[in-house]
């Protein structure tokens, strides 16, 4: 899909073997959120999940934004809300927007976040969804929701926001909605990497090779149970879950070239079987 300009608002980009870039494409709005945008994400990264020629996804904006968070110049609709109600259409709105975190996270492939500019509100959500997040020195990033009257807790914020940065540097940021840049993004763990703009693409590249380095059901096991570990209120219920999924990794055809490549000193070649 495209909006008004007839420019794809999503440009999917295969540049190497394994890896598909995601750019969110309206950089005359700094890639803020329209619901063909939206929309665009959520048909493109349902598809991801079921590709097996996909083993890691990079997401990253045109232009100087990564990111503006919600077009305030108009979103559009919903899909399928033209009979509903205003307050229903609103909330169909909020779901479209907020379902692109589960979406994130329940992709078999990690997400690797490359913020080439400015990340606010629904864009620093995509941020903390994704499981790797690299930065240039230009990024920069704030809760705008509060700033525009709305509560800071939006999309994620709240529950991801203090379980990457923790929760004093949380509750201050999402109460001032004040800018962040890269050198307190990195110094606070909000990155982890910071490169410089012409850099960025190319170190995310690096970081998916590093990744398709180990076993695709591996791969996929680990970010789950990662995911699955935060909700998890005590630790013998982690480690029963790392039980298991050692066991079932350990069992696959992939784990045994793995380990082959290894004592043979070459490059595994993984089947996912």
């Amino acid at each position: 899909m495209s909006d008004a300009s007839s420019e794809p608002v999503l440009l999917v980009e295969r540049p190497r073997e394994g890896v598909v870039t995601l750019r969110m494409n309206r950089p005359e709005r700094l890639n803020a959120m329209s619901a063909e945008l939206v929309q665009e994400l959520h048909d493109t990264l349902a598809g991801l999940a079921v590709d097996p020629k996909c083993r890691v996804v990079i997401l990253t904006g045109s232009g100087r934004g990564f990111c503006a968070g919600l077009d305030l110049g108009g979103y559009g609709s919903a899909p399928h809300t033209d009979e509903m109600g205003s307050t229903q259409r609103a909330f169909a709105v909020q779901k479209h927007i907020a379902t692109l975190i589960p979406r994130l996270r329940s992709l078999p492939q990690p997400v690797i976040a490359a913020v080439n500019g400015a990340a606010a509100g629904g864009g620093l959500a995509l941020v903390l969804g994704s499981d790797v997040r690299l930065a240039s020195t230009a990024s920069k990033f704030n809760v705008a929701f509060v700033r525009i009257g709305f509560s800071a807790c939006d999309i994620g914020t709240s529950w991801l926001l203090p379980r990457i940065v923790g929760a004093a540097r949380a509750q201050e940021m999402m109460l001032t909605g004040r800018i962040v840049g890269a050198e307190e993004a990195l110094r606070i763990g909000l990155v982890v990497e910071l490169h410089a703009p012409e850099f960025l693409e190319k170190a995310a590249l690096d970081k998916a090779e590093l990744i398709m380095a180990n076993t695709p059901f591996g791969v996929y096991l680990t970010k789950e149970a990662m995911w699955t570990a935060l909700e998890i209120p005590a630790m013998q219920s982690a480690i029963d879950l790392e039980n298991r999924q050692q066991i079932m990794s350990g069992n696959t055809e992939d784990a045994q070239e793995s380990m082959s490549a290894f004592i043979e000193k070459r490059p595994p070649i993984y089947r996912n079987r």
